[in-house]
């Protein structure tokens, strides 16, 4: 369920005032008033966090087509590919097996 974010139309009390969440369904109808004093009060739109869990697929598929010239001894094709994805390290590893110095 999400929480929402309301606050006062006009003065409120100590709970209203500054704001107050409240938990409920999407399905529920917005609340009006003040649970507490009966003010009116609206609901903000609120920032929010997400979080994403395992890896995405792009990243999977990167990892893999890295995982793939790796393992043919294609380096410099691996140390590019990880170069441009921003995995330095990595690139610098197969730069290296690539006979490249640095």
């Amino acid at each position: 369920m999400p929480i929402y974010e309301y606050r006062p139309v006009k003065a409120g009390c100590s709970y209203c005032g500054k704001g107050f969440d409240v938990l409920q369904k999407i399905s529920e109808p917005l609340l009006q008033s003040c649970p507490r004093c009966g003010a009116g009060v609206r609901r903000v739109i609120s920032s929010f966090s997400a979080c994403v869990s395992g890896p995405s697929p792009e990243s999977a598929s990167l990892d893999g087509r890295l995982n793939d010239f790796e393992s043919e001894g294609k380096w410099s094709h691996a140390a590019e590919l990880a170069d441009k994805a921003g995995l330095k390290e990595r690139a610098m590893d197969d730069y290296k097996k690539a006979g490249y110095n640095f």
